[in-house]
Protein backbone atom coordinates (compact mmCIF):
# COMPACT_ATOMS: atom_id res chain seq x y z
CA UNK A 1 0.00 0.00 0.00
CA UNK A 2 2.81 2.41 0.90
CA UNK A 3 4.58 1.91 -2.41
CA UNK A 4 1.34 2.50 -4.30
CA UNK A 5 0.80 5.75 -2.40
CA UNK A 6 4.35 6.87 -3.12
CA UNK A 7 3.88 6.22 -6.83
CA UNK A 8 0.59 8.12 -6.80
CA UNK A 9 2.22 10.96 -4.87
CA UNK A 10 5.03 11.20 -7.42
CA UNK A 11 2.48 11.36 -10.24
CA UNK A 12 0.54 14.13 -8.49
CA UNK A 13 3.71 16.11 -7.86
CA UNK A 14 4.68 15.80 -11.50
CA UNK A 15 1.32 17.21 -12.55
CA UNK A 16 1.22 19.83 -9.80
CA UNK A 17 4.63 20.68 -8.31
CA UNK A 18 3.07 22.68 -5.47
CA UNK A 19 1.09 19.70 -4.22
CA UNK A 20 2.38 18.33 -0.92
CA UNK A 21 1.53 14.66 -0.47
CA UNK A 22 -0.77 14.15 2.52
CA UNK A 23 -1.09 11.35 5.03
CA UNK A 24 -4.85 11.71 4.62
CA UNK A 25 -6.70 9.11 2.56
CA UNK A 26 -10.36 9.21 1.56
CA UNK A 27 -12.81 6.99 -0.27
CA UNK A 28 -16.46 6.94 -1.26
CA UNK A 29 -18.61 8.58 -3.89
CA UNK A 30 -17.96 12.07 -2.47
CA UNK A 31 -14.20 11.64 -1.96
CA UNK A 32 -11.89 13.64 -4.24
CA UNK A 33 -9.85 11.80 -6.88
CA UNK A 34 -6.60 13.44 -5.80
CA UNK A 35 -5.61 14.98 -2.48
CA UNK A 36 -2.91 17.48 -1.55
CA UNK A 37 -2.05 18.46 2.01
CA UNK A 38 -4.29 21.34 3.06
CA UNK A 39 -7.08 20.48 0.63
CA UNK A 40 -10.68 20.68 1.81
CA UNK A 41 -11.61 17.08 1.06
CA UNK A 42 -15.15 17.12 2.52
CA UNK A 43 -17.34 20.19 2.76
CA UNK A 44 -20.99 19.87 3.75
CA UNK A 45 -22.75 23.23 4.10
CA UNK A 46 -26.27 21.78 4.17
CA UNK A 47 -27.51 24.05 1.41
CA UNK A 48 -29.79 21.10 0.68
CA UNK A 49 -30.37 17.65 2.08
CA UNK A 50 -28.04 15.66 -0.15
CA UNK A 51 -29.27 12.09 -0.07
CA UNK A 52 -26.29 11.04 -2.19
CA UNK A 53 -24.11 12.03 0.77
CA UNK A 54 -26.29 11.10 3.74
CA UNK A 55 -28.14 7.84 4.20
CA UNK A 56 -30.64 7.27 7.00
CA UNK A 57 -30.49 4.45 9.46
CA UNK A 58 -33.85 2.75 9.95
CA UNK A 59 -34.06 0.75 13.15
CA UNK A 60 -35.56 0.46 16.62
CA UNK A 61 -32.43 -1.24 17.99
CA UNK A 62 -31.64 1.60 20.40
CA UNK A 63 -27.95 1.97 19.59
CA UNK A 64 -27.01 -1.04 21.70
CA UNK A 65 -28.09 0.95 24.77
CA UNK A 66 -31.85 0.25 24.68
CA UNK A 67 -32.45 3.91 23.92
CA UNK A 68 -36.04 5.05 23.64
CA UNK A 69 -36.12 6.25 20.01
CA UNK A 70 -36.83 4.64 16.68
CA UNK A 71 -34.81 6.01 13.77
CA UNK A 72 -36.74 6.70 10.56
CA UNK A 73 -36.32 8.63 7.32
CA UNK A 74 -38.89 11.42 7.21
CA UNK A 75 -38.87 15.19 7.03
CA UNK A 76 -40.43 15.64 10.45
CA UNK A 77 -37.27 14.36 12.10
CA UNK A 78 -34.49 15.23 9.66
CA UNK A 79 -34.52 18.20 7.30
CA UNK A 80 -32.46 21.10 6.03
CA UNK A 81 -33.57 24.71 6.29
CA UNK A 82 -31.67 28.00 5.97
CA UNK A 83 -28.37 26.19 5.45
CA UNK A 84 -28.65 24.05 8.56
CA UNK A 85 -29.39 20.41 9.27
CA UNK A 86 -32.07 19.78 11.89
CA UNK A 87 -32.51 16.44 13.67
CA UNK A 88 -35.67 16.89 15.71
CA UNK A 89 -37.36 14.40 18.06
CA UNK A 90 -41.07 13.74 17.82
CA UNK A 91 -43.53 11.52 19.69
CA UNK A 92 -44.26 8.16 18.09
CA UNK A 93 -47.81 8.42 19.43
CA UNK A 94 -48.40 11.59 17.42
CA UNK A 95 -48.08 9.53 14.25
CA UNK A 96 -49.56 6.16 15.20
CA UNK A 97 -51.69 6.95 18.25
CA UNK A 98 -50.90 6.19 21.87
CA UNK A 99 -52.58 2.76 21.79
CA UNK A 100 -50.03 1.68 19.16
CA UNK A 101 -47.27 1.86 21.77
CA UNK A 102 -48.83 -0.92 23.85
CA UNK A 103 -50.59 -2.98 21.19
CA UNK A 104 -49.04 -2.23 17.80
CA UNK A 105 -46.32 -3.96 15.81
CA UNK A 106 -43.49 -1.91 14.41
CA UNK A 107 -42.24 -3.37 11.11
CA UNK A 108 -39.35 -1.56 9.48
CA UNK A 109 -38.76 -3.79 6.47
CA UNK A 110 -38.72 -1.97 3.14
CA UNK A 111 -38.98 -2.94 -0.50
CA UNK A 112 -36.24 -0.61 -1.73
CA UNK A 113 -32.63 -0.15 -0.55
CA UNK A 114 -33.44 3.25 0.94
CA UNK A 115 -36.30 1.76 2.99
CA UNK A 116 -34.48 -1.32 4.32
CA UNK A 117 -34.03 -1.80 8.05
CA UNK A 118 -30.39 -1.12 8.84
CA UNK A 119 -29.94 -2.88 12.20
CA UNK A 120 -31.90 -6.01 13.22
CA UNK A 121 -30.21 -6.46 16.61
CA UNK A 122 -32.36 -6.22 19.75
CA UNK A 123 -35.53 -6.62 17.66
CA UNK A 124 -34.56 -3.54 15.70
CA UNK A 125 -36.52 -4.41 12.55
CA UNK A 126 -39.71 -5.78 14.09
CA UNK A 127 -41.09 -5.59 17.60
CA UNK A 128 -44.50 -5.63 19.22
CA UNK A 129 -45.59 -3.36 22.02
CA UNK A 130 -47.21 -4.55 25.24
CA UNK A 131 -48.56 -2.74 28.27
CA UNK A 132 -45.38 -3.71 30.14
CA UNK A 133 -42.89 -2.96 27.37
CA UNK A 134 -44.07 -0.14 25.15
CA UNK A 135 -42.72 0.44 21.67
CA UNK A 136 -40.11 3.17 21.34
CA UNK A 137 -42.09 6.28 22.32
CA UNK A 138 -39.80 8.73 20.48
CA UNK A 139 -39.04 9.01 16.76
CA UNK A 140 -35.78 10.60 15.65
CA UNK A 141 -33.08 10.34 12.97
CA UNK A 142 -29.54 9.03 12.55
CA UNK A 143 -27.69 9.75 9.31
CA UNK A 144 -24.27 8.67 8.05
CA UNK A 145 -21.79 8.93 5.18
CA UNK A 146 -21.03 5.20 5.16
CA UNK A 147 -21.08 4.92 1.35
CA UNK A 148 -20.26 8.48 0.30
CA UNK A 149 -17.26 9.52 2.39
CA UNK A 150 -14.81 7.93 4.76
CA UNK A 151 -11.30 9.10 5.56
CA UNK A 152 -8.17 8.38 7.55
CA UNK A 153 -6.29 11.26 9.21
CA UNK A 154 -7.28 14.86 8.74
CA UNK A 155 -8.46 18.03 10.43
CA UNK A 156 -12.18 18.15 11.23
CA UNK A 157 -14.46 21.01 12.17
CA UNK A 158 -18.21 20.75 12.79
CA UNK A 159 -20.21 23.85 13.69
CA UNK A 160 -23.28 22.80 15.62
CA UNK A 161 -25.80 23.77 18.27
CA UNK A 162 -26.84 21.10 20.73
CA UNK A 163 -30.50 20.63 21.74
CA UNK A 164 -32.42 21.64 24.84
CA UNK A 165 -34.70 19.06 26.44
CA UNK A 166 -34.46 16.54 29.26
CA UNK A 167 -32.91 13.17 28.35
CA UNK A 168 -31.96 14.16 24.78
CA UNK A 169 -28.60 12.70 23.70
CA UNK A 170 -27.06 14.43 20.65
CA UNK A 171 -23.98 12.89 19.04
CA UNK A 172 -21.57 13.83 16.24
CA UNK A 173 -19.18 10.95 15.79
CA UNK A 174 -17.31 8.54 13.48
CA UNK A 175 -17.28 4.79 12.95
CA UNK A 176 -14.84 2.54 11.04
CA UNK A 177 -15.84 1.80 7.45
CA UNK A 178 -14.74 -1.83 7.38
CA UNK A 179 -14.20 -3.04 10.98
CA UNK A 180 -10.79 -4.30 9.93
CA UNK A 181 -9.80 -5.15 13.50
CA UNK A 182 -13.08 -6.86 14.37
CA UNK A 183 -16.48 -5.89 15.82
CA UNK A 184 -17.01 -3.01 18.24
CA UNK A 185 -14.99 -1.80 20.06
CA UNK A 186 -12.00 -3.57 18.44
CA UNK A 187 -12.13 -1.34 15.33
CA UNK A 188 -12.68 1.82 17.34
CA UNK A 189 -15.14 4.69 17.62
CA UNK A 190 -14.44 8.43 17.64
CA UNK A 191 -16.95 10.66 19.43
CA UNK A 192 -16.37 14.26 18.42
CA UNK A 193 -19.17 15.67 20.56
CA UNK A 194 -21.76 14.09 22.83
CA UNK A 195 -24.09 16.02 25.08
CA UNK A 196 -27.16 15.84 27.28
CA UNK A 197 -30.16 18.09 26.72
CA UNK A 198 -31.04 18.56 30.40
CA UNK A 199 -30.45 22.17 31.40
CA UNK A 200 -30.05 21.41 35.10
CA UNK A 201 -28.74 17.85 35.33
CA UNK A 202 -25.97 17.71 37.94
CA UNK A 203 -23.66 15.06 39.32
CA UNK A 204 -21.64 15.75 42.45
CA UNK A 205 -22.52 19.41 42.11
CA UNK A 206 -21.37 19.79 38.49
CA UNK A 207 -23.65 20.36 35.51
CA UNK A 208 -23.45 17.36 33.16
CA UNK A 209 -26.29 18.56 30.95
CA UNK A 210 -26.27 21.32 28.37
CA UNK A 211 -23.16 22.93 29.88
CA UNK A 212 -20.99 19.90 29.05
CA UNK A 213 -19.72 18.47 25.76
CA UNK A 214 -17.50 15.40 25.76
CA UNK A 215 -15.16 13.79 23.23
CA UNK A 216 -14.20 10.13 23.54
CA UNK A 217 -12.30 7.32 21.86
CA UNK A 218 -13.71 3.83 22.29
CA UNK A 219 -11.30 0.92 21.82
CA UNK A 220 -10.83 -2.56 23.21
CA UNK A 221 -10.19 -6.17 22.16
CA UNK A 222 -13.83 -7.19 22.68
CA UNK A 223 -17.03 -6.09 24.39
CA UNK A 224 -17.34 -5.28 27.26
CA UNK A 225 -13.61 -4.50 27.56
CA UNK A 226 -13.27 -0.85 26.54
CA UNK A 227 -10.46 1.62 27.27
CA UNK A 228 -12.50 4.79 26.77
CA UNK A 229 -11.71 6.06 30.29
CA UNK A 230 -8.15 6.71 29.09
CA UNK A 231 -9.37 8.86 26.20
CA UNK A 232 -12.35 10.83 27.50
CA UNK A 233 -12.20 14.63 27.43
CA UNK A 234 -14.67 17.25 28.62
CA UNK A 235 -15.42 20.86 27.75
CA UNK A 236 -17.58 22.93 30.08
CA UNK A 237 -19.33 26.12 29.07
CA UNK A 238 -19.73 29.17 31.24
CA UNK A 239 -22.63 28.75 33.70
CA UNK A 240 -25.92 29.54 32.02
CA UNK A 241 -24.31 29.55 28.57
CA UNK A 242 -24.72 25.93 27.60
CA UNK A 243 -23.94 24.40 24.22
CA UNK A 244 -27.67 24.67 23.45
CA UNK A 245 -27.55 28.48 23.52
CA UNK A 246 -25.43 29.09 20.43
CA UNK A 247 -23.37 27.38 17.75
CA UNK A 248 -19.90 26.07 18.60
CA UNK A 249 -17.07 24.61 16.55
CA UNK A 250 -16.22 21.04 17.53
CA UNK A 251 -12.79 20.18 16.20
CA UNK A 252 -10.39 17.28 15.82
CA UNK A 253 -6.89 16.86 14.45
CA UNK A 254 -6.18 13.22 13.65
CA UNK A 255 -2.68 12.25 12.55
CA UNK A 256 -0.53 9.13 12.41
CA UNK A 257 1.04 10.22 15.73
CA UNK A 258 -1.81 11.59 17.86
CA UNK A 259 -5.47 12.54 18.04
CA UNK A 260 -6.44 15.93 19.44
CA UNK A 261 -9.87 17.37 20.32
CA UNK A 262 -10.80 21.04 20.64
CA UNK A 263 -13.85 23.29 20.97
CA UNK A 264 -13.73 26.79 19.47
CA UNK A 265 -9.95 26.44 18.99
CA UNK A 266 -9.36 25.52 22.65
CA UNK A 267 -7.76 22.11 23.07
CA UNK A 268 -9.78 19.83 25.33
CA UNK A 269 -7.63 16.72 25.13
CA UNK A 270 -4.97 14.90 23.18
CA UNK A 271 -3.84 11.30 23.17
CA UNK A 272 -0.46 10.29 21.78
CA UNK A 273 -0.11 6.53 22.08
CA UNK A 274 3.30 5.08 23.03
CA UNK A 275 5.10 2.47 20.95
CA UNK A 276 2.78 -0.15 22.45
CA UNK A 277 -0.17 1.65 20.91
CA UNK A 278 -3.68 1.65 22.28
CA UNK A 279 -3.14 -1.81 23.73
CA UNK A 280 -0.69 -0.19 26.13
CA UNK A 281 -2.92 2.87 26.62
CA UNK A 282 -5.78 0.63 27.76
CA UNK A 283 -3.48 -1.57 29.90
CA UNK A 284 -5.22 -4.58 28.39
CA UNK A 285 -2.39 -6.97 29.30
CA UNK A 286 -3.59 -6.79 32.89
CA UNK A 287 -7.32 -6.69 32.12
CA UNK A 288 -8.17 -9.08 29.32
CA UNK A 289 -7.12 -12.57 30.33
CA UNK A 290 -5.89 -14.55 27.32
CA UNK A 291 -7.33 -12.58 24.39
CA UNK A 292 -4.95 -11.54 21.62
CA UNK A 293 -4.08 -7.96 20.84
CA UNK A 294 -6.24 -7.24 17.74
CA UNK A 295 -3.93 -4.37 16.73
CA UNK A 296 -0.60 -6.20 16.81
CA UNK A 297 -0.23 -5.88 13.03
CA UNK A 298 -1.40 -2.27 12.86
CA UNK A 299 0.46 0.95 13.54
CA UNK A 300 0.68 2.47 16.99
CA UNK A 301 -2.52 4.41 16.14
CA UNK A 302 -4.51 1.19 15.57
CA UNK A 303 -7.47 0.91 15.56
CA UNK A 304 -7.44 4.59 14.59
CA UNK A 305 -5.31 4.01 11.51
CA UNK A 306 -8.17 3.04 9.18
CA UNK A 307 -10.86 5.05 7.41
CA UNK A 308 -13.88 6.25 9.40
CA UNK A 309 -17.21 7.77 8.31
CA UNK A 310 -19.46 10.39 9.92
CA UNK A 311 -22.58 9.69 11.97
CA UNK A 312 -24.96 12.40 13.21
CA UNK A 313 -27.91 11.47 15.40
CA UNK A 314 -30.18 12.48 18.24
CA UNK A 315 -30.90 9.67 20.71
CA UNK A 316 -33.11 9.74 23.80
CA UNK A 317 -32.47 8.06 27.15
CA UNK A 318 -31.14 4.52 27.36
CA UNK A 319 -29.88 2.27 30.14
CA UNK A 320 -26.09 2.21 29.64
CA UNK A 321 -25.44 4.81 32.33
CA UNK A 322 -24.94 7.84 30.10
CA UNK A 323 -27.75 9.30 32.21
CA UNK A 324 -26.64 8.22 35.71
CA UNK A 325 -29.26 7.13 38.21
CA UNK A 326 -27.54 9.13 40.95
CA UNK A 327 -27.57 12.41 39.02
CA UNK A 328 -29.91 15.16 40.19
CA UNK A 329 -32.53 16.61 37.85
CA UNK A 330 -35.53 18.83 38.61
CA UNK A 331 -38.51 16.50 38.74
CA UNK A 332 -36.28 13.44 39.06
CA UNK A 333 -35.47 10.76 36.51
CA UNK A 334 -38.49 8.71 35.36
CA UNK A 335 -36.62 5.45 34.81
CA UNK A 336 -33.89 3.43 36.45
CA UNK A 337 -31.04 1.98 34.39
CA UNK A 338 -31.75 -1.46 35.87
CA UNK A 339 -35.45 -1.36 35.05
CA UNK A 340 -36.68 -4.13 32.71
CA UNK A 341 -39.28 -1.67 31.39
CA UNK A 342 -37.22 1.52 31.18
CA UNK A 343 -38.88 2.77 27.99
CA UNK A 344 -42.32 2.37 29.56
CA UNK A 345 -41.23 4.17 32.73
CA UNK A 346 -39.81 6.98 30.61
CA UNK A 347 -43.05 7.44 28.67
CA UNK A 348 -45.16 7.33 31.84
CA UNK A 349 -43.02 10.16 33.19
CA UNK A 350 -43.59 12.44 30.21
CA UNK A 351 -45.29 15.10 32.34
CA UNK A 352 -41.82 15.73 33.76
CA UNK A 353 -39.69 15.85 30.60
CA UNK A 354 -41.97 16.72 27.70
CA UNK A 355 -42.51 20.38 28.75
CA UNK A 356 -38.72 20.90 28.64
CA UNK A 357 -38.75 20.07 24.90
CA UNK A 358 -40.99 23.12 24.21
CA UNK A 359 -42.76 21.40 21.35
CA UNK A 360 -45.21 24.29 21.06
CA UNK A 361 -42.46 26.88 20.46
CA UNK A 362 -41.03 27.30 16.94
CA UNK A 363 -42.03 23.75 15.93
CA UNK A 364 -39.98 22.39 18.80
CA UNK A 365 -36.71 23.21 17.04
CA UNK A 366 -35.05 24.08 20.34
CA UNK A 367 -35.04 20.33 20.99
CA UNK A 368 -33.30 19.67 17.67
CA UNK A 369 -29.62 19.02 17.06
CA UNK A 370 -28.62 21.68 14.52
CA UNK A 371 -25.53 21.40 12.31
CA UNK A 372 -24.29 24.34 10.26
CA UNK A 373 -21.40 22.63 8.44
CA UNK A 374 -18.95 19.75 8.48
CA UNK A 375 -15.45 20.23 7.02
CA UNK A 376 -12.44 17.95 6.67
CA UNK A 377 -8.99 19.14 5.53
CA UNK A 378 -6.17 16.86 4.42
CA UNK A 379 -2.95 16.91 6.41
Amino acid sequence: MISVLLILCAAIRAASPLCICPITTASGTKAPATICSGDLVFHEEFDKFDFQTWSHEITAAGGGNWEFEVYLNNRSNSYVRDGKLFIRPTLTADKFGERFLSAGTLRLYGGTPADACTNPSDWGCERRGTHVNLLNPITSARIRTVDSFSFRYGQVEVRAKLPTGDWLWPAIWLLPRYNEYGPWPASGEIDLSEGRGNANLTLNGSNIGTELSSSTLHFGPYWPLNGYEKAHFKKRSEPGQGFDQDFHRFQMKWTNEYLQFAVDDEETGRITPPDGGFWEVGKFDSRNGTADNPWMYGTKMAPFDKEFYFVVNLAVGGVNGFFPDNAQNPGGKPWNNNSPQASTDFWNGRDQWLPTWNHDVNRGEGAALQVDYIKVWAI
